[in-house]
Order: structure tokens, then C-alpha cells, then sequence
């Protein structure tokens, strides 16, 4: 509905990952960027913008944090839909949550080494009963040409 509120990364605003720019490891690019697949985005537009790692480490890994959500109940249920490419080689994303009173994040969802080079589209359903932060962590292994990770058109419910 229209009430999601949706990062599609084609501008630097986004309400729930208000400074997804400064995370280090993560680059906001378009499929001409020359560097490297994703050559579009989900939609197969080429110069339209998503997330990818940033292939200039030997190995890399980069965090993606959202705002401090409230407290989910049976009216206010959590969704967070997003599209993923993970490259075939050795590249993992994983979806990780924070409650408020703990240290460590509980991973929830993770995905790697797809078959395929596309782009996939995934829904997750979060139920916490304190505060929380979700968490978006990719990783790729090897730097070899074209492997990466990439996030485009993060949408969160109402109840995020």
C-alpha cells in the first residue's frame, strides 16, 4: 500500500536507513557505473540507482542499519520487502536483528551463492516486543571480476 515507506535508493532520502551514503562498504550505483554486474536494477533500468558493495577491498563486508523501529503487535507487523542480487561465487547476504536490550543481532534470513546472477525479491516478517533495529550485512569473499551484493527497493510496512 502507499503507507510503506520504500528506499529505492534513486535519491539520498530515505526515512528508515536515513544514512545508507556513510555506510562504509556499501556504494550507491546505476548498471553504467562500469563497475561490474548489476548492469540494472531490478526493473532492468539501467540507470537507475540501488546498493552494491564496494569491489575495492580484497575481501569485503559492509553493515546496512535502519532506524530504531517501535515494538510490533498483532495490529502493527513488521514487513520489510526487498530485491537482492547475490553473486553465484561467493557472495552472502544476511538480514540480522537487533533487539534494544541486547548486544548481539540474531540473524533471521540469509541467502548465498545463487545459482543464477538475478535479481530476487524476498519479504520478511519481523515480531519483536521491545525496540529493535534490522540490519543488512553482505559479504563477498573473493574479489574476482563481478562478484558482489546488491539491495535495491527496500519497502518497510506500517508496522515498522
Amino acid at each position: 500500500g502507499s503507507s510503506w515507506d520504500k528506499c529505492d535508493f534513486e535519491t539520498n532520502l530515505c526515512k528508515a536507513l536515513p544514512e545508507f551514503n556513510l555506510h562504509p562498504g556499501w556504494i550507491r550505483r546505476n548498471g553504467q557505473s562500469g563497475m561490474g554486474p548489476p548492469y540494472s536494477d531490478h526493473n532492468g533500468n539501467e540507470s537507475a540507482y540501488f546498493l552494491s558493495l564496494s569491489s575495492e577491498m580484497q575481501s569485503s563486508s559492509a553493515a546496512l542499519r535502519t532506524n530504531v523501529f517501535l515494538p510490533t503487535d498483532e495490529e502493527h507487523i513488521c514487513q520489510i520487502r526487498f530485491h537482492y542480487w547475490v553473486s553465484q561465487m561467493s557472495g552472502t547476504l544476511m538480514v540480522g536483528l537487533q533487539k534494544h536490550s541486547e548486544d548481539t543481532v540474531t540473524n533471521i534470513w540469509q541467502v548465498s551463492g545463487e545459482l543464477r546472477n538475478q535479481w530476487n525479491v524476498n519479504t520478511i516478517t519481523i515480531n519483536s516486543t521491545e525496540k529493535y533495529e534490522v540490519i543488512f550485512w553482505g559479504m563477498v569473499e573473493t574479489q574476482r571480476q563481478g562478484e558482489t551484493v546488491a539491495i535495491d527497493d527496500i519497502t518497510f510496512s506500517e508496522g515498522c
